[in-house]
């Protein structure tokens, strides 16, 4: 009876510790990115940083305008989830719903199998097949845009979306379906009207997944979308080339002089898409409490 007092003490402070650890590395990179992010705002107003319409590190005076990364990662993003989340979630329908078991069970790890390609990966098959297409098909003068980014996130984040979306729909209890069977639905008003509002918290846990996904890519945009720091128009921003955040962070870090003005600035970057992401995982985790208390 004692030993099994002790082991279960000693897993509960091994999950403690586990917890702790987490929340101190993470307490940890705030310090890290808000330090020397916030140097910057000692010789370059808040306002400017915000609102200048320019990114221009290197000029006399220097210009470290957010808008155009902040809008050029705001495009590609919102356009990779509006690719992904119809696609994904007919997917997940497919697989969990209408498809063979044999069927399924092939797709489904394929799926899973895509999330673990490397984004060099993506952004390489971006660059040599898709760019082209892009130019040709649509006549521009370049293939590097933000439509291109958008489609790349998009197929990068499928397979989250998909694996997960299934797992929530798969997880719908089948005595609901097959009440709703019984009182005369049909197959397909049984999936649109119970089982998929069942699972939407599954769901917005996986679209919200697929969002942090593309938001904070930076290889496949670094190679696909033509890095020009500049305000995209609306709606032809899309067919233009665009620069984002991270891909400013990732071009520019490597060559910047640590301490300075322009170090900080990438810094400040880091501290805003930090804030992004924690501002989406707070809306998914309000989605997912508000459905769950739904049902």
């Amino acid at each position: 009876m004692l030993n099994r007092y002790l082991k279960e003490k000693g897993i509960e402070s091994l999950l403690f510790a586990s917890g702790a650890v987490a929340v101190v590395v993470l307490f940890l990179l705030c310090i890290f990115l808000f330090r020397d992010g916030v140097l910057l705002f000692e010789n370059y107003p808040v306002t400017s940083f915000l609102t200048d319409t320019k990114w221009f590190p290197t000029a006399d005076p220097e210009h470290f305008g957010l808008l155009p990364l902040f809008l050029g990662s705001l495009i590609v993003t919102v356009g990779a989830i509006l690719f992904s989340v119809p696609l994904g979630l007919a997917a997940a329908i497919y697989i969990s719903e209408l498809a063979n078991p044999k069927v399924a069970n092939f797709l489904k790890p394929i799926t899973e199998i895509l999330a673990g390609i490397p984004s060099v990966v993506y952004g390489f098959f971006g660059l040599v097949i898709l760019v082209p297409i892009v130019q040709k098909t649509l006549g521009l003068p370049t293939g590097q845009t933000a439509l291109t980014g958008s489609i790349m996130l998009g197929i990068m984040a499928l397979p989250t979306i998909i694996s997960i979306s299934e797992d929530a729909i798969s997880a719908v209890p089948r005595s609901i379906k097959e009440g709703s069977l019984a009182l005369g639905s049909t197959r397909w008003q049984t999936i649109y009207k119970v089982t998929v509002p069942a699972a939407l918290s599954g769901i917005s846990a996986a679209v919200m997944l697929g969002i942090g996904r593309a938001i904070g890519e930076t290889m496949t945009v670094m190679m696909v979308t033509g890095n020009s720091a500049v305000i995209p128009g609306f709606p032809s921003g899309l067919f233009e080339p665009v620069r984002t955040m991270t891909a400013t962070i990732a071009l520019e870090m490597g060559e910047v002089p640590q301490g300075s003005d322009h170090f900080h600035a990438l810094f400040a970057i880091g501290s805003v898409l930090f804030i992004t992401t924690f501002i989406i995982n707070i809306i998914a985790n309000y989605i997912k409490r508000r459905y769950r208390f739904d049902l």
